[in-house]
Parts: C-alpha cells; sequence; structure tokens
C-alpha cells in the first residue's frame, strides 16, 4: 500500500537539486532521501514559472506539462520507478528547485 503524504509539515534532511529552466527542456535525477532511497514525495518551487514532468530514466518537459507558479511549491508524489524531473520556461528563465521529502 503507497504511503499517504500527511500534509501537515515537511521534513527535509538531504540536500535538493536546482535546475535551469530554459527555452528547451532541462532534466536531472530526482534527488535520494536520507535512507538512500527515492522519495515517495518532493516539493518542487520555481523562481519563474515553469512546467514540470517527471519520467523514469529520461524525461522532456513542454509547456502542457504541470505548471508551477512562484511562490506557490507543490507537492508532487514520485510513481514507483520515477528518477528524473524535467522542467521548461513558461515565458521567461527561471529556477526549479527539487526537494526529497522525508515524509513518507
Amino acid at each position: 500500500m503507497a504511503q499517504i503524504f500527511n500534509a501537515g509539515f515537511v521534513t527535509v534532511t538531504n540536500t535538493g537539486i536546482q535546475l535551469a529552466s530554459g527555452a528547451a527542456s532541462a532534466s536531472g535525477t530526482i534527488p535520494n532521501d536520507s535512507s538512500g532511497n527515492k522519495p515517495n514525495y518532493i516539493r518542487v518551487a520555481a523562481t519563474a514559472p515553469a512546467c514540470v514532468r517527471l519520467g523514469k530514466t529520461s524525461a522532456t518537459a513542454v509547456n502542457t506539462d504541470l505548471q508551477i507558479q512562484p511562490g506557490d511549491a507543490v507537492i508532487m508524489q514520485v510513481p514507483k520507478g520515477y528518477d528524473t524531473i524535467a522542467c521548461i520556461q513558461v515565458s521567461a528563465a527561471g529556477i526549479v528547485q527539487v526537494s526529497p521529502l522525508e515524509n513518507s
């Protein structure tokens, strides 16, 4: 049975990653949690509107994927086997930051 994010608080003990969103899709490996495993949930934030997509081994974001707005971090469930996140800018370049959550 899948773990359910309790949404009451977040615990982050490992460092995340930053991706530069631009006119072309950029991708990176989802960071591991403190146990060395892929997390069940990640927190994704952006400095400028960006679209993100999760993938297995690789991912290419397009402008119809999940849009992240500045100041509105999103908690995303990471499906089993998914290890990559990709982003692309909406209209201006920015930074997309991804943190692994320990709450699951």
